[in-house]
């Protein structure tokens, strides 16, 4: 019996070569038309966002010459813009001449009228091509268009009756035929730049310097990972790719920069999952004289203007599921969603063994607060919606995080969980050389290398020993963030190359 996922395979790779034929086919016509279908030189064009500025330029002109202005097409009452022309009696609509270029987005055919939707990195555009508007020429070439194609336009910019902003073309140029089918799904990047220059805009409010520390590690510390490893050959030395920024930014608020962050790329030799990438991009920064609470302040204005910027409202939704993030976010203490997800106590050792068993974990030979957090990721993540902002961690589970002044088994430590996913992650840094020694060797039981943060850094306590002013501390995944607020269920949807197996 054969495979059916072979036969699946078998019958998307016949309609990719179906695909790609007729494409090789309209290749040939276009070349045949005397027309060069990879493009040439386009001066004066005009980006579609620039375009779009242009529509007050558009009116109604009487027969008698004089100017009557459009309606409000983006008031909440839509116009019935076919019938306020004939209200308008014998005149026409004028608007300006325009050049644009981009990718077709979408496609269709009414009759002797083409529409598609064009897109550059600024936005996108309607073009509607009436045939006897153009060329005969032209209008022949637009059956030789496909999706993904690369054209140029000379035509004016008007609305339709619906009124929706339209070019209507006058000119077609062909830039550059696409011969492979493009991806179902596009992310959207544009917005991911908007959500970094929001970030950065933030930062600069409250007076950050952003910096760009080294990927090559002697050791691989600041965070919980495998990681990449690698050689120096002319120093022989064995280096590893970082897996947190963290390390090198607190060298330089010991050297005096006390606002400071670094938005840069990390790299983690783990596995991939709709979550996960080996190589992502996270924020991590600094603020002396600060505290976990103030980096939950500004967690909060970090992610609420980065929504503001691509022009949401709070209210996103991410795939099926709909996420509120008015704020101010909820908070919650590790302890209290512990009780309140298992109903136990965080100190009931017995009792959460017991559990601990029940739900396939092996409590053996571990520290309690080792089977407290494996418990705490099974029971309490996934079940956390948020946006909520978790703190108070156990102590013995954060070995770089200042303890709270009042119980020294509580680190001051947050994680904000949206929809079962850890966004940030925060502390008020420990900025005590001899403790912060004493606790990088450090190593609870039960819990592999790997997993513990537990990793000496003799350059690091060196520079402690200068004296770091106290700070707070705060770490954020760039990738999730555009995810979440993109409405993107994979980061490979978020990621321009992601890692990818190797096509057989």
């Amino acid at each position: 019996m054969s495979d059916p996922k072979s036969d699946s395979g078998s019958q998307n790779s016949h309609e990719l070569g179906v695909h790609q034929a007729a494409r090789l086919e309209k290749l040939k016509k276009i070349e045949a038309m005397g027309i060069d279908p990879w493009g040439h030189r386009f001066d004066q064009r005009l980006f579609i966002d620039a375009v779009r500025a242009k529509a007050p330029e558009v009116h109604f002109e009487k027969q008698d010459g004089s100017i009557v202005e459009l309606p409000d097409f983006e008031a909440s009452v839509p116009v019935d813009y076919r019938a306020w022309k004939t209200q308008q009696g014998e005149g026409q609509e004028v608007g300006p001449q325009v050049r644009i270029a981009g990718r077709i987005l979408l496609m269709r055919t009414a009759g002797k009228l083409v529409f598609l939707n064009i897109r550059d990195l600024t936005g996108d555009i309607q073009v509607m091509i009436p045939k006897g508007h153009l060329p005969d020429e032209d209008f022949e070439l637009t059956k030789l268009l496909d999706f993904g194609d690369l054209i140029g336009i000379d035509g004016r910019l008007g609305r339709t009756n619906t009124g929706e902003l339209t070019v209507f073309a006058s000119k077609l140029h062909y830039m550059t035929k696409t011969l492979e089918p493009p991806p179902e799904k596009h992310a959207t990047f544009l917005n991911r730049t908007k959500i970094i220059q929001s970030i950065r805009k933030t930062l600069s409010k409250h007076e950050f310097v952003e910096v760009e520390g080294p990927t090559l590690h002697t050791i691989a510390g600041g965070a919980a990972a495998k990681p990449f490893q690698t050689h120096h050959n002319a120093l022989d030395m064995k280096l590893v790719l970082r897996i947190a920024l963290e390390l090198h930014l607190k060298r330089l608020m010991v050297g005096g920069i006390e606002r400071v962050y670094e938005i840069g790329r990390v790299y983690r030799n783990e596995g991939i999952s709709p979550k996960h990438n080996p190589e992502f991009t996270m924020i991590e920064l600094y603020w002396a004289y600060a505290d976990y609470k103030v980096m939950m302040d500004l967690t909060q204005q970090i992610i609420v203007e980065a929504i503001e910027a691509t022009g949401q409202g709070y209210q996103l939704m991410w795939g099926d599921l709909a996420i509120d993030f008015t704020p101010p976010f909820a908070r919650k203490t590790y302890s209290e969603l512990f009780e309140e997800h298992t109903g136990l106590k965080i100190d009931d050792t017995q009792g959460i063994a017991t559990l601990a068993k029940k739900i396939g974990l092996d409590p053996q030979g571990k520290h309690p607060d080792v089977v407290v957090s494996e418990v705490f990721e099974e029971k309490v993540e996934d079940s956390l919606v948020g946006p909520i902002f978790v703190t108070d961690y156990p102590a013995s589970l954060c070995p770089l995080t200042k303890r709270s002044a009042t119980n020294p088994n509580i680190a001051e430590r947050f994680e904000l969980f949206i929809h079962g996913m850890e966004l940030a992650n925060a502390y008020t840094e420990l900025n005590d050389p001899i403790l912060q020694e004493s606790l990088f060797k450090t190593q609870l039981e039960g819990m592999s290398e790997e997993d513990s943060m537990a990793k000496m850094d003799s350059d690091f306590i060196r520079a402690l020993r200068y004296g770091m002013p106290p700070a707070g501390g705060l770490g954020i995944g760039i990738d999730r963030l555009v995810m979440l607020l993109t409405n993107s269920r994979s980061i490979r949807d978020v990621i321009l190359f992601p890692l990818l197996r190797h096509e057989s």
